[in-house]
C-alpha cells in the first residue's frame, strides 16, 4: 500500500487538533529520523536549502519509517520539481511564494493525475517500483496527495477568495515573513497589519473548507498568536534551530550549577 501518514495529520485536523511540525533543512536524513517521534510531520525544504533531491528522498524515507507525514516545500512553480518531488514519494507539496491565482491553479493540477488534474505519470517509489496496481495507485494518489500553495504576497492575497476556489487545493499556508516584507514591514510580523492579513487569510480558507498553516520559528508565543489567528498547523522551528538551542540551554544549565559550587 502507499503510504498514509498524511492521512493522519489530515484527521489530526479534522478533529480540532493543532498540528506541529519540523522544519527539515540540514541533508543528514538521521535527523529525520531522530526527530520523528516527536513531530506531527515534517517539512522538508528545497527553497532556501542546499537540499538535494537525493538527500530529499532520505528524508521522505526516513520520514516514512518513522510514521510521520512529510510535505516538501519545492523552490519554485517549475512542473519538473512538482514531478520529482510526489515522483520520489512526498505525500505533501508546498508552493512558496506565488503571485496569482493562475500560478497556483497550474501548481495544483500538476499535483493531480488526470482527470483532476495534468500530473504527468512517472512513480517508481509511490508504486512500490510497480508492485502496486497502477489503478489503485492513480485513486490513492489523487485522493492523499497534500496540495499547499503558501500565502507570501500581497498580489496573492488580493486574488485569495479565486484562490480558495481552486479544486484540488487542499492547504494554504502562511509564510509571516515574506508576507510582512511583501507588505512593506519586513520582520514586523507582530505588526496589527499583518496580523490582521494573517487573521484573514485563515478565516477565509477555514471558511471555505480549506486547512491552514504556517512556518515560523520554534517560538511559543508568535504560535500562539498564530493559533490564535486561526492557524491549524505550524512547522514550529528547524532542525538546526533546536540543536542550537538545545546546546545553549544544556551549557547554561551546566555553568549555571557550576557557579553555584565554586
Amino acid at each position: 500500500m502507499i503510504s498514509t501518514n498524511i492521512n493522519q495529520l489530515r484527521e489530526k485536523l479534522r478533529g480540532g487538533d493543532i498540528a506541529l511540525g519540523a522544519g527539515i533543512t540540514l541533508t543528514d536524513q538521521t535527523v529525520t529520523e531522530a526527530l520523528a517521534p516527536c513531530v506531527d510531520f515534517f517539512w522538508i525544504d528545497m527553497e532556501h536549502n542546499a537540499t538535494t533531491t537525493e538527500s530529499m528522498l532520505g528524508h521522505l524515507i526516513a520520514a516514512r519509517a518513522g510514521g510521520a507525514p512529510s510535505i516538501v516545500r519545492i523552490p519554485n512553480n517549475d512542473v519538473g520539481w512538482v514531478k520529482r518531488v510526489l515522483d520520489s514519494g512526498a505525500e505533501g507539496i508546498i508552493l512558496p511564494r506565488s503571485y496569482s491565482c493562475q500560478e497556483v491553479a497550474d501548481f495544483v493540477s500538476a499535483c493531480r493525475y488526470p482527470p483532476m488534474g495534468t500530473r504527468g505519470f512517472g512513480p517508481r517509489r509511490p508504486m512500490q517500483y510497480g508492485r502496486l496496481g497502477q489503478q489503485e495507485y492513480l485513486e490513492q494518489a489523487n485522493r492523499d496527495v497534500f496540495v499547499v500553495a503558501q500565502v507570501e504576497t500581497v498580489e496573492l492575497l488580493s486574488e485569495l477568495d479565486d484562490v480558495l476556489k481552486i479544486e484540488g487545493l487542499d492547504s494554504l499556508v502562511l509564510g509571516p515573513q515574506d508576507l510582512s516584507g511583501s507588505m512593506g514591514r519586513l520582520g514586523d510580523t507582530t505588526h496589527p497589519d499583518v496580523v490582521a492579513a494573517m487573521k484573514l487569510v485563515a478565516s477565509k480558507a477555514r471558511a471555505a473548507g480549506k486547512f491552514i498553516g504556517a512556518g515560523l520559528g520554534a517560538n511559543a508565543d508568535f504560535a500562539e498568536l498564530l493559533i490564535e489567528c486561526g492557524v491549524q498547523w505550524l512547522q514550529a522551528g528547524n532542525d538546526f534551530e533546536y540543536m542550537m538551542k538545545g546546546c545553549a540551554t544544556a551549557y547554561s544549565s551546566i555553568r549555571a550549577r557550576i557557579a553555584t559550587t565554586d
